[in-house]
């Protein structure tokens, strides 16, 4: 008999595996099929909590500065489009531009309604997180 500890998410485990004995001359199975006795360690004081949503793409806002409500790119990626110019008004969750990232189009929306003072980028440059695409005020 063999004892191992084993951890599944991170939760141990003690495994007892048991040799089976043969007989002199008896003929070995292809695929042996051991015992295996789990029981847990020790259990855990809570339930593990859910992970976190991940974050919306479509709300790629920064906090307001003196000159507006600036956009910036929440990944990576290339400026496939550009749907607004500069003067248009807009309205909270309008689509502003469509970024490509990972071979996705992602749109990106109007936080807020406002217009948009300046466009900081073009069609088919690349951004990296946190670059400053739109002004909205």
């Amino acid at each position: 008999m063999k004892k191992y500890k084993v951890y599944v998410n991170g939760e141990p485990f003690e495994v007892v595996i048991e040799e089976a004995e043969q007989a002199a001359g008896a003929q070995q199975p292809t695929t042996p099929a051991p015992q295996v006795q789990a029981a847990p360690v020790s259990k855990p004081a809570a339930p593990a909590a859910a992970p976190a949503a991940p974050p919306q793409v479509t709300e790629p806002a920064a906090p307001k500065t003196g000159g507006g409500l600036e956009v910036t790119a929440p990944m990576p990626g290339s400026i496939l489009e550009i749907k607004v110019e500069v003067g248009a008004q807009v309205n909270a969750g309008d689509t502003l531009l469509i970024l490509e990232a990972m071979k996705m189009e992602n749109e990106i929306t109007a936080p807020e309604s406002g217009t948009v003072k300046s466009i900081n980028i073009a069609v088919g440059s690349s951004v990296n997180t946190g670059d400053l695409m739109l002004v909205i005020e």
